[in-house]
């Protein structure tokens, strides 16, 4: 994935979410909703989360040093999962908090008219955000669905903009169902649980979040079909009798590290071992561009 495509969708969702974030509290403000609250608090959430991936980001540049031999590539990994908990404090267990409380206390709306149309034009731009974040996964998500994409991408800043882009939108549509329904009926309990069901849907995003960036965090290998192409590559180089074992680990998004024993020819002087070697390199790299760390460890094959 390009950089400046998960850039784009970060631009994107950060300036719809500052946007509607900055009219959803002026709504909630004069029409005391709870549901538009909650809607303003996760708009500043997902705002904050956005931000946080633009500095993960530029901080993953970094030029490797002696204390960190394999560069910066993981920050990108840790303020992802920074988001997950943001989305799941901030924006989860707030909602919950002040749905609890409207339910306990309940509150009339005034001017109910006007958080339904700051909703309805939130959907709209919350749908022009999603758009985009989809267009640029399209274009790096091959022939996966997009469940199966977000479950397996090394690149954690798309899917988070595309799991906070649906996340958002479906909250908009709670509380516009929440408003809407206390505006019809006079009930404010309508409100209320719109509140809630808004702070449990962002509970579970962030938990989808922190599971998928946790893994990533801990180390992830190489994909299937990645690692079926670095070891056909390995098998076909001159010189490499078989492969004895090897490993794979991403040290950021896109940088892959391979460590290796291969076998070879024990008569085989160390000048064409270093040949052979050299040869597996080349044909590792050009087969999988990521793999950019590799070690091989020159052995022979024992009965």
């Amino acid at each position: 994935m390009s950089a400046s495509g998960s850039n784009k969708a970060i631009f994107a969702a950060l300036g719809a979410n500052l946007g509607i974030a900055a009219t959803k509290f002026v709504a909630a403000g004069f029409s005391g909703s709870g549901s538009m609250l909650a809607e303003a608090i996760h708009s500043l959430a997902d705002s904050g989360n956005q931000v946080l991936l633009l500095v993960g980001g530029s901080k993953a540049k970094r030029e490797a040093s002696q204390n960190h031999p394999f560069g910066y590539g993981r920050q990108r990994y840790i303020y992802a999962f920074m988001v997950s908990i943001v989305l799941f404090s901030i924006g989860g267990l707030f909602s919950v908090y002040e749905g609890i409380q409207k339910l306990q206390h309940p509150h009339e709306l005034e001017l109910f008219w006007l958080p339904l149309v700051i909703l309805g034009v939130s959907i709209v731009l919350e749908s022009f955000s999603l758009r985009t974040a989809l267009r640029e996964v399209s274009h790096d998500r091959g022939d996966l669905s997009l469940v199966e994409y977000i479950r397996h991408a090394k690149a954690p800043e798309l899917p988070v903009v595309v799991l906070e882009d649906i996340a958002a939108l479906a909250g908009l549509v709670l509380a516009f169902l929440g408003v809407g329904l206390t505006a019809l009926t006079g009930n404010p309990m309508w409100d209320a649980l719109g509140t809630l069901a808004i702070g449990l849907l962002l509970v579970a995003v962030a938990f989808v979040l922190g599971a998928e960036t946790s893994s990533l965090l801990i180390g992830e290998g190489a994909t299937q079909a990645d690692y079926d192409s670095i070891i056909g590559a390995l098998e076909g180089t001159d010189g490499v009798l078989g492969i004895i074992h090897s490993k794979t680990l991403y040290l950021g998004p896109d940088e892959l590290m391979l460590a290796a024993k291969i076998a070879v020819d024990p008569g085989a002087t160390a000048a064409q071992i270093a040949l052979v070697i050299d040869a597996a390199e080349e044909r590792i790299r050009a087969a999988v561009p990521a793999t950019r760390v590799i070690y091989l460890e020159p052995d022979v094959l024992r009965a």
